[in-house]
């Protein structure tokens, strides 16, 4: 049994999910399984997972559902419960991680905790220049090979360029809060299935905050590595963003900050 399985979310991104499957492969932490959440890609995803497994080292899951429209946190349920680990990391099919992300997950896991994480956004351009061979030798993580490809100079930057006790003070005070985010966190199996994984209810739109909620009112407590824990986000567009799905999430998490709601009754058991 692996000691982490870290759950990759995708729909319909072969062309991305490849170039994550390659940011595992170059992980210097090694004792992971990968479990794929695909919420009813085509065929091109299954294939691309079918050809990757022969390249890699770690083991692919890959867990798929019928395309019914957004439903993510349904095929999330079927990942938690299709892992083989006692820690879980999580991950979007859009998120290149850096060679040191599982370690650093690994590493700061605690008890009657989960870790909140960070992203970088990267513009279209650079998300498509990409190759194997930068992943493999880290580029996309260089600042300065991300500035000749037009990265804009910001504050934001000390993401990729922050180490050590820099990044740890970073982590500090950073104003954001550390919640629970689909696109890098990590925390306790036995906690996830205490509060009944995600409610499947909810669509696009703070689903992820609503999980992290019902681990606060858990009395779980959250660290955060938003600076340590790095991976770059390529960008894509989100079609399945709705007003009413999101209107529809408001009201669910409204209920959940009223009663302090711990278990959803629409998770993993119903």
């Amino acid at each position: 049994m692996s000691a982490v399985s870290v759950i990759v979310s995708t729909y319909n991104q072969p062309d991305w999910l490849e170039k994550v499957l390659w940011g595992f492969n170059c992980q210097t932490y090694k004792d992971f399984q990968i479990v794929i959440a695909d919420d009813g890609s085509t065929k091109e995803t299954k294939e691309l997972i079918e050809r990757i497994k022969e390249d890699v080292d770690y083991e692919i899951i890959h867990v798929w559902q019928e395309d019914n429209g957004f439903q993510k946190c349904k095929i999330l349920n079927k990942a938690i419960v299709a892992s083989t680990s006692d820690y879980i990391i999580m991950t979007d099919g859009d998120c290149i991680p850096r060679e040191d992300f599982v370690h650093v997950h690994y590493l700061n896991k605690e008890d009657g905790t989960f870790i909140s994480g960070g992203y970088y956004m990267l513009p279209m351009n650079i998300s498509k220049a990409i190759t194997k061979d930068d992943i493999i030798k880290q580029n996309c993580f260089n600042i300065n090979w991300l500035k000749e490809k037009g990265l804009p100079k910001t504050f934001k930057n000390n993401k990729l360029t922050a180490k050590g006790f820099i990044s740890r003070l970073l982590n500090t005070f950073t104003p954001t809060n550390a919640s629970w985010n689909g696109h890098n966190s990590s925390g306790w199996k036995k906690d996830i299935l205490n509060v009944n994984g995600f409610d499947e209810r909810m669509q696009y739109g703070g689903e992820d905050r609503e999980f992290g909620e019902r681990l606060f009112n858990f009395g779980l407590k959250s660290k955060q590595l938003r600076y340590s824990a790095v991976c770059v986000h390529l960008d894509h567009k989100r079609g399945y963003k709705t007003p009413e799905a999101i209107a529809k999430n408001m009201v669910i998490r409204k209920e959940v900050k009223q009663k302090k709601s711990v278990w959803t009754h629409y998770g993993i058991s119903k």
